[in-house]
């Protein structure tokens, strides 16, 4: 058994995206925002690619030798990308529960019921997996199975149904998206709404992985032309990630990590007038209508209320008020907390049923909030203010 390994720039390149793939997918799985649902399955499908990239890359530099028990582990993984594509559109356009979503994910379960047969075989067997993909020339070892690990002979078409089950979803994603645009009045291409925008960018760069998975598949052996893949998914999880740690707000909008687009607003439609026109809109819902006391406040719920995207919503904020939703929301928070801590008729208010009053959820977040903005907690506030 050939244990050679070898790291080259690729290599490296790739464990860059990898890295930063699954970095990022914990952001787009747990981090709380309005556009959760949405981002939840969009970091599903990229922890997906980063787990199929790592297997990739443990073929590329040799080190599958040392762990051979993970062969073949990720590749049921690759029938949920085009599942995780069609929901995370659907649901950036309309964030409402179904029932059925269940049932995108009927084949990848059976699949990986059936790679079973895979996953059983010898250590040999996938070593020798190993040296057909990647080392041609070396030389096999000679194993004897017992059980076949591809019983009904299908392994040999599972690339074209990979490539027609994601076609299909990208076709379904861009109906729903077109759909979307038409219910404004506009079309994909013309649209000035950078949520569309973004989603429609999503599903041009899926297309355009699985053009080239389909393109080295029928040109090139092996794993070779995965590389190219691993490599265009790593320039996309790389600029992302430096794109998250610039913009605080990242996440309150369909971002997808597969839109490179330069500049947040760069091509905003918004004049002077509009902005302030929307900065009016925000003002009179957080100052008059105390919208920050809704306990279930969100950067898409305000732009509802408005009748404005979140985009623009989110743009006007940190523009004219120099300040991210949620640092908004915080302050008209606190100033409201100020306001009751300091009144001798509300002083038999708990501070967690103040916390309540003006929105929080928990005392723990208001005590945050509160010390962050006024070196204070609020008991402290409260007694030298009565």
């Amino acid at each position: 058994m050939n244990t050679a390994t070898n790291i080259d720039v690729l290599s490296v390149f790739i464990f860059l995206g990898v890295f930063f793939g699954l970095l990022l997918s914990v952001f787009y799985i747990f981090k709380p925002s309005a556009n959760s649902k949405a981002n939840r399955y969009q970091g599903l499908m990229l922890l997906s690619l980063s787990l199929c990239f790592m297997e990739l890359l443990l073929n590329r530099t040799g080190y599958i030798v040392k762990v051979l028990p993970l062969t073949f582990s990720t590749a049921s993984l690759n029938f949920i990308i085009g599942p995780f594509l069609y929901l995370y559109i659907k649901k950036s356009i309309d964030q409402s529960s179904s029932q059925k979503e269940w049932i995108h994910f009927v084949f990848p379960i059976l699949y990986l019921l059936y790679l079973s047969f895979d996953l059983i075989q010898s250590n040999g067997f996938k070593y020798n997996c190993y040296v057909i993909s990647t080392h041609p020339t070396w030389q096999l070892l000679n194993v004897h199975t017992t059980i076949s690990n591809d019983p009904l002979k299908i392994n040999q078409y599972l690339d074209l149904l990979l490539s027609v089950q994601i076609l299909f979803y990208i076709s379904v994603s861009f109906g729903k998206l077109v759909k979307k645009a038409n219910e404004a009045g506009k079309t994909i291409f013309s649209t000035k709404d950078a949520d569309i925008k973004s989603l429609r960018n999503a599903i041009f760069h899926v297309s355009m992985i699985i053009l080239i998975f389909i393109f080295v598949k029928i040109k090139l052996h092996g794993n070779a032309g995965n590389y190219f893949i691993g490599i265009y998914v790593a320039i996309f999880n790389i600029i992302t990630t430096f794109r998250v740690m610039n913009d605080s707000t990242y996440f309150e909008r369909s971002a997808s990590f597969l839109d490179i687009s330069i500049g947040k607003y760069s091509k905003s439609s918004l004049n002077e007038v509009d902005k302030l026109r929307i900065l009016n809109h925000i003002t009179l819902e957080f100052a008059n209508n105390h919208y920050f006391s809704n306990n279930l406040a969100s950067l898409a719920d305000l732009a509802k209320k408005i009748g404005e995207s979140p985009h623009h919503v989110s743009q006007v904020i940190n523009e004219k008020l120099n300040q991210s939703f949620f640092e908004l929301l915080a302050s008209y928070r606190v100033e409201e907390a100020k306001r009751i801590l300091a009144d001798k008729n509300k002083n038999n208010l708990t501070v967690e049923e103040v916390s309540e009053t003006v929105g929080y959820n928990s005392k723990a977040a208001f005590n945050n909030a509160f010390k962050r903005l006024t070196d204070k907690t609020p008991s402290e506030y409260r007694k030298n203010a009565i």
